[in-house]
């Protein structure tokens, strides 16, 4: 950017229009740090999405209270503040901000059953990026002291390592499905998974 080019961002219009956590968001988001990236204001929208989405999933759970958590939420919840957390120490901001991005959508796929200790850690872990949005969000949930006070996420590595891996199916070299088994599954165990698929089982009937 240059003043002679005519082509220089204030970034006070940033802050302005959408509000400072979108400028910082964006600029966290828009790549490694020590890269060079290309300024694109219209690509603001996304993260202010995302700031909306995030606010709805947090309001949402303040509303239902609930304080159950399935095995699948807790796994995802984990991942994230393990991603989050190193991700933060190696400056990968860009990438922290996806994950988290993931574990909004996947709160918001829960619809009016979203665990309140998972919208507390999503608050937490927003907040060295979006320090306002993270406020109204701890103070939504119900707590009148700042988050600035609380101590960071920890996750628990054991919730971290999938216990389950996916592994594509093959007939005659092509692949014609796909099965999930337990990490130590022997080849037996595969086998019987993979006959359970309808198309594997009609290409060895053929």
């Amino acid at each position: 950017m240059s003043k002679s080019r005519g082509n220089v961002i204030n970034p006070d219009d940033v802050v302005g229009g959408s509000g400072a956590d979108a400028l910082r968001l964006y600029e966290m988001f828009m790549g490694p740090l020590e890269a060079v990236k290309p300024w694109q204001t219209n690509q603001v929208a996304g993260v202010v999405r995302f700031q909306s989405k995030l606010y709805n999933v947090v309001k949402s759970a303040a509303e239902s209270g609930t304080s159950d958590m399935s095995e699948e939420t807790t796994k995802i919840l984990h991942k994230t503040m393990k991603k989050v957390t190193e991700d933060m120490e190696s400056m990968s901001f860009n990438t922290a901000i996806s994950a988290m991005m993931v574990l909004t959508n996947h709160l918001q796929s829960l619809k009016g059953n979203i665990p309140i200790e998972a919208a507390e850690k999503l608050a937490l872990m927003v907040s060295p990026f979006a320090p306002h949005l993270g406020e109204e969000c701890w103070s939504m949930l119900g707590h009148k002291n700042s988050l600035a006070y609380e101590p960071w996420v920890e996750f628990n590595e054991e919730l971290c390592v999938d216990n389950t891996i996916t592994m594509g199916v093959q007939v005659n070299g092509k692949v014609r499905g796909e099965i999930e088994i337990t990490k130590d599954a022997d080849q037996d165990e595969a086998m019987a998974e993979a006959m359970k698929q309808q198309r594997v089982e009609a290409q060895l009937e053929g």
